[in-house]
């Protein structure tokens, strides 16, 4: 008789599996809104947690630095505006200077924490874009290493993340809180 599979969920066994369940959360829509709503926005409700719950880095004045919550790599942050747009033509010129200046800091922050030789910067407008939550603008800064994209997203839709987010959160916050200072 055949065993289901997932009896064996998560035991050690020869294949040595990377076992990423977190992922299908993400995969069956969970934390994406139902609504375009400001209440059911969680880059709104964001900032109204403290920084380690919310996992919030940085916070500028009309923009803030938070851990994407399913991340491509490790480091992966969005830059969100505090304001409820949706659409990069709709932020004010203060709003549009503090997102670039913080994806800026982003990325020196993150080169003094990991290293990573290269970086993805983008806004996706719109679902056909890529949007998975197009109700709230945010910049994507993604750390990249060679060999990042490798047989696990082709074969399997999975992407191995080696560090868990509170510990991303607190490395970042902190060097975040050194570059601000040392500006």
């Amino acid at each position: 008789m055949v065993e289901d599979a997932g009896d064996f969920a998560g035991e050690p066994d020869a294949f040595e599996r990377l076992w990423t369940p977190h992922r299908m959360v993400y995969i069956g829509g969970q934390d994406k809104p139902a609504d375009a709503s400001e209440s059911q926005c969680p880059f709104c409700r964001a900032p109204g947690r403290d920084d380690a719950e919310g996992l919030i880095v940085h916070r500028g004045t009309t923009a803030y630095v938070v851990l994407n919550l399913y991340p491509y790599s490790p480091g992966h942050v969005l830059v969100c505006p505090y304001r409820h747009v949706s659409d990069y033509t709709e932020l004010t010129a203060e709003e549009t200077v503090e997102v670039a200046e913080l994806s800026q800091l982003s990325m020196q922050v993150i080169r003094s924490v990991s290293a990573p030789p290269g970086f993805n910067l983008g806004l996706n407008q719109g679902e056909v874009a890529g949007a998975g939550i197009k109700a709230h603008l945010h910049q994507h800064v993604v750390p990249r290493w060679g060999g990042d994209a490798n047989f696990l997203p082709i074969v399997a839709q999975t992407k191995a993340v080696p560090q868990l987010l509170g510990d991303t959160q607190q490395l970042l916050a902190a060097a975040f809180a050194d570059a601000v200072r040392t500006r």
